[in-house]
């Protein structure tokens, strides 16, 4: 193994021991993980401090969805041409 590897895996089980230790945490805290949404209701429901695109219309759960992939997939092209370059780059 070169320097870099071992630097690499270092990394990653400093991060993992990280996630774990926190969600063990938060599993012996009783915390809930919730979704934006959810939160979002909380905060300010229906109050008219916000209104969406569509005004109050509710969108069906199909094009929620779908937007939400679309986003996602908008997302994952981004960072994908990101890292791509990148790694062209480096070499």
């Amino acid at each position: 193994m070169n320097k870099n590897t071992k630097i690499y895996i270092g990394g990653f089980a400093v991060i993992a021991v990280i996630v774990i230790i926190t969600l063990y945490y938060g599993a012996t805290q009783g915390f809930e993980f919730g979704g934006t949404d959810d939160a979002a209701g909380e905060i300010a429901p229906s109050s008219g401090w916000f209104s969406g695109i569509w005004g109050d219309y509710e969108l069906p759960g199909e094009t929620e969805s779908m937007l939400f992939a679309l986003q996602a997939a908008i997302g994952a092209v981004i960072i994908g041409y990101f890292i791509g370059r990148y790694t062209v780059k480096k070499q």
